[in-house]
């Protein structure tokens, strides 16, 4: 079964945003795999809470993201 696990900053992505994620996941796993797989494809959008996370060194929040 494929898994992807997503991380994502929380509030970052609305209801339908993550629903257009986890289907393009979806999407691509069977353009790989073929389309049997889709069916058991599972896609976890995990939100991480603001500040929980960093790149380069430098913890980032949705602020930063946003460019404010």
């Amino acid at each position: 079964m494929p898994f992807a696990n997503l991380k994502v900053p929380a509030g970052l992505l609305d209801a339908d945003a993550k629903r257009e994620l986890v289907e393009q996941v979806t999407d691509l796993y069977a353009a790989v795999f073929g389309d049997e797989v889709r069916a058991n494809t599972m896609v976890l959008v995990d939100e991480v809470a603001d500040g929980g996370w960093g790149i380069r060194g430098q913890v980032l929040t949705l602020a930063d993201l946003r460019g404010r």
